[in-house]
């Protein structure tokens, strides 16, 4: 096992760097895909949907609690930690998560290039390049990494604030959201949709995000187990914050009996509540969680790479500017081509189960965790269950992608 130690950086410096890991983690998972899947599962369950949230997110924390303990513990980032446990799977779950965050990047570069063309007019290819260009220029900086944290922060509190302000607006039936949360008219017809939250909020690269950046800063060892168990939760809690808040805002306007537009359903939510002025808001938002998310899975991805070649993480500064420019070009030159987006994102499906299975393994061999650390049975059976779920939201993905590949 490598040699755990405390980090040297002064407590305003860690107290950053745990909040850049909370806010890495948290503002990745909040996505164009996120705030999409969101009002479309609103408007299809209504309160009801309450339930699958409070669900996935007791999964969510289950399983990036594992996560960010055993690799912070063991020292080792979550590739490198598979490989311990079986030679070879680390590799392969690398790939999968490179091959699936240039996907999702595609993806949200398109997001930000819509987000301009909202706010400003300009065409979305433009507003993608431009967007990819402040990206790319964030990480030119000589403090990016620390910059980066400052960066993410910021843009989870804008689509916190933004998203929080047009739940007030829609005026939604709190008192129905609190019963149905407990008490949903079918719990078994929200199976897809707590799966599909779960592979949303900690799937892929996502649970590994936060837990890298600790790693990476030196945030490890038993002696941080208690720092690292807070800001799991807080990333996890986060996230919920603002389903809830999204949520609630979309359940407000379709307690009205309006409609959301299939084709951008999280726009409808703010423009029947504030109007113009709500769709402007909107793009905002959507700038906000596609920038973000275009961060974090370039850095995070870049991360998987770094047992492949010592290189890599010498110069991950311009391996990441890379990613990020191979899937700017590609929108820009190919467009979002969805079979492969879906390819990559059912692949990326199976990072989660196969990875959290090998933490939890490695949580019980003192040959990767050491001999001073004893992890909680009831976490362990905590992630078990997450793993469980995500198996089975695998299971449901490739059964689609078979019908979607045929059609």
């Amino acid at each position: 096992m490598q040699t755990t130690q405390s980090v040297s950086a002064t407590p305003t410096s860690q107290r950053n760097v745990l909040r850049g890991a909370i806010f890495i983690m948290a503002t990745s998972s909040i996505g164009p895909a996120f705030l999409t899947q969101t009002s479309l599962f609103t408007e299809k369950y209504l309160a009801s949907f309450a339930f699958a949230i409070v669900i996935s997110l007791l999964i969510d924390i289950g399983a990036q609690l594992n996560i960010w303990r055993i690799i912070t513990v063991a020292n080792l980032r979550g590739q490198d930690v598979a490989n311990r446990v079986l030679p070879g799977v680390g590799h392969l779950i690398s790939a999968f998560i490179v091959l699936g965050g240039i996907a999702f990047n595609i993806g949200n570069i398109g997001g930000a290039g819509l987000a301009m063309n909202v706010i400003f007019g300009i065409p979305p290819v433009t507003g993608s390049l431009i967007a990819a260009v402040l990206i790319i220029g964030l990480f030119l900086l000589r403090n990016a990494k620390g910059v980066m944290d400052s960066v993410m922060q910021l843009l989870g509190l804008v689509m916190l604030c933004m998203i929080g302000y047009a739940m007030l607006q829609s005026n939604p039936p709190l008192l129905e959201a609190l019963n149905r949360s407990l008490n949903p008219d079918d719990p078994l017809i929200l199976l897809l949709p707590i799966v599909t939250l779960v592979g949303g909020t900690v799937g892929g690269y996502i649970s590994f995000s936060g837990g890298h950046r600790l790693v990476e800063a030196g945030i490890t060892g038993v002696e941080n187990v208690g720092v690292v168990t807070r800001a799991a939760v807080t990333g996890i809690a986060t996230t919920g914050v603002v389903r809830i808040c999204l949520f609630l805002a979309a359940l407000g306007v379709v307690s009205q009996g309006l409609a959301l537009d299939p084709g951008n359903p999280a726009a409808s939510v703010f423009s029947h509540s504030m109007g113009t002025i709500g769709y402007k808001i909107f793009g905002v938002v959507l700038l906000a969680a596609s920038v973000s998310s275009v961060i974090g899975a370039a850095y995070t991805s870049v991360t998987f790479m770094y047992s492949l070649h010592d290189g890599i993480e010498r110069h991950n500064r311009w391996v990441v500017i890379a990613f990020i420019a191979c899937s700017t070009l590609i929108y820009s030159l190919v467009g979002q081509p969805v079979k492969v987006l879906v390819v990559a994102g059912t692949l990326n499906a199976l990072v989660l189960p196969l990875a959290l299975g090998c933490v939890l393994w490695a949580a019980k061999k003192p040959s990767i965790v050491g001999d001073r650390y004893r992890h909680p049975t009831w976490m362990l059976l905590f992630g078990l269950l997450a793993m469980i779920a995500t198996a089975v939201g695998v299971v449901m993905s490739f059964n689609a992608l078979l019908q979607f590949w045929q059609s």
